[in-house]
């Protein structure tokens, strides 16, 4: 499959969340501060990025992230609500490029770019099944 046949560049989707403390840094490493966690952010924008180009994929395909390029400007606080939105800047054969920013009202708390893999779900789980011994 050729993702330029189905994905375009202007595609976009937005999440948002709360932060619980399970997302903090302090919740993995208890002596840190208690503030929205640059693994947990990097994931939001891996979400909002595959949300914005699932409905276009045929049935048993989705995406995998395959690169960031991220910054963490600004902390977020527990019962802040982080809101994040990634677009389509590039669609490639089988990669899609993502500008992804997260933000707490007005505030952006971190930017970046994110890449997306496309991949056929049975073929990738036949190629790699053997992988488990």
């Amino acid at each position: 499959m050729d993702a330029r046949d189905i994905l375009s560049a202007g595609m976009s989707a937005e999440r948002q969340i709360t932060v619980a403390p399970e997302q903090t840094v302090q919740h993995f490493v208890p002596d840190m501060p208690a503030v929205f966690a640059t693994p947990m952010m990097i994931l939001e924008m891996e979400m909002a990025s595959g949300e914005a180009i699932q409905p276009k994929l045929p049935q048993g395909w989705v995406t995998v992230g395959t690169g960031v390029d991220i910054r963490h400007l600004t902390p977020a606080l527990v019962g802040h609500v982080v809101r994040t939105v990634s677009k389509v800047t590039a669609v490639d054969q089988r990669t899609v490029s993502f500008e992804v920013a997260c933000w707490v009202g007005a505030r952006k708390i971190g930017d970046g770019k994110h890449i997306r893999g496309l991949i056929d779900v049975e073929a990738f789980t036949r190629r790699f099944k053997d992988w488990s011994s």
